[in-house]
């Protein structure tokens, strides 16, 4: 099965930028997608891209700061982070599946494989 190994996190300051890298083993999933978790919170979806179409979606939190993209020949997708908030401090997970449920970022089950997780910390 697919590895995933997330980099690029640390800390930032509140209006700052942060680029999270996903290493994948193979890229042979339809969805891959951007998760995250803050303390004391569920796992929620951020962004997710379809691998065939390169079609986005994005969590209404993130929308017009987040961008999600993908290089197919790398195996790498990416997270590029602009214009970070306090309320963006998170573990962020990399995760690839290919259920139809993954459309729409709704949760997690459609998504069977995950990475080990990122800490990002934006402080004010």
């Amino acid at each position: 099965h697919v590895q995933l190994v997330e980099s690029g996190g640390g800390s930032a300051l509140a209006g700052g930028s942060v680029r999270l890298p996903c290493a994948a083993s193979e890229y042979t999933y339809n969805y891959m997608a951007w998760f995250r978790q803050a303390p004391g919170k569920e796992r929620e979806g951020v962004a997710r891209i379809a691998t065939g179409s390169g079609n986005t979606y994005y969590a209404d939190s993130v929308k017009g700061r987040f961008t999600i993209s993908q290089d197919n020949a790398k195996n790498m997708l990416y997270l590029q982070m602009n214009n970070l908030k306090p309320e963006d401090t998170a573990v962020y997970y990399c995760a690839a599946g290919s259920s139809g449920a993954a459309w729409s970022l709704q949760s997690t089950s459609p998504f069977a494989y995950w990475g080990q997780g990122t800490q990002v910390t934006v402080s004010s």
